[in-house]
């Protein structure tokens, strides 16, 4: 049993997870992007859309919005890639995650991890809820493990152009009501923005 194993069900019922749809950014403060994300997003469309691998779409449409977050949050903010989460593998906790964001600089081994990217299979957005809500387990466990205390942890799964977001709070796990879309952009980093920025518990810096 690994983290891409888990349905949202079989989630829901191992951590005794209690699940609801709400809206998650009833605010949200739309962030313009950079001259830079725009331009690298316009190739990397034409790159991976038409019929492109999830690879493709990794490198060229998700890759480059986590880096403009790095670029605002510079040493504040770590981006890990296709790492290796192993926190408890009895219960299912391990395996391989496409992207996590944690608190501080980047390093060898994943520390602080407050947001999980899993990236949909096959356009399923749905059917990736479950490996998502099972790495935010993971995440929780795991800071608490380290006496980091953080009072939520938050996902997405994305196709690139689909983004579907979820909070972890004690034992409510929030899937956002409203999905939102590449098009428009600012609305996508609004979201990313305020979870860094809720997570640092700092502003969000505009663009």
């Amino acid at each position: 049993m690994a983290y891409g194993d888990f349905s949202l069900a079989a989630v829901l019922d191992s951590f005794e997870l209690v699940d609801r749809y709400d809206a998650l950014f009833p605010t949200l403060q739309p962030i313009e992007p950079s001259p830079w994300l725009l331009e690298t997003l316009n190739l990397g469309r034409s790159l991976a859309l038409p019929g492109g691998s999830e690879k493709a779409r990794s490198e060229f449409l998700i890759a480059p919005l986590l880096l403009e977050l790095e670029r605002q949050y510079g040493d504040r903010l770590a981006i890990y890639s296709g790492r290796n989460f192993e926190v408890d593998r009895d219960q299912g906790l391990t395996g391989e995650c496409d992207f996590i964001l944690g608190k501080g600089k980047t390093a060898l081994l994943v520390r602080s991890p407050i947001f999980c990217l899993v990236e949909a299979k096959r356009d399923d957005v749905e059917a990736g809820i479950g490996q998502c809500a099972a790495q935010m387990v993971g995440a929780e466990a795991f800071n608490r493990s380290q006496g980091e205390s953080l009072p939520q942890i938050f996902g997405c799964v994305t196709t690139g152009e689909v983004w579907q977001f979820l909070r972890l709070h004690q034992q409510q796990l929030t899937v956002d009501r409203d999905r939102y879309y590449l098009n428009p952009l600012n609305l996508v980093l609004g979201c990313l923005h305020h979870i860094i920025a809720t997570q640092l518990q700092e502003s969000a810096p505009h663009a």
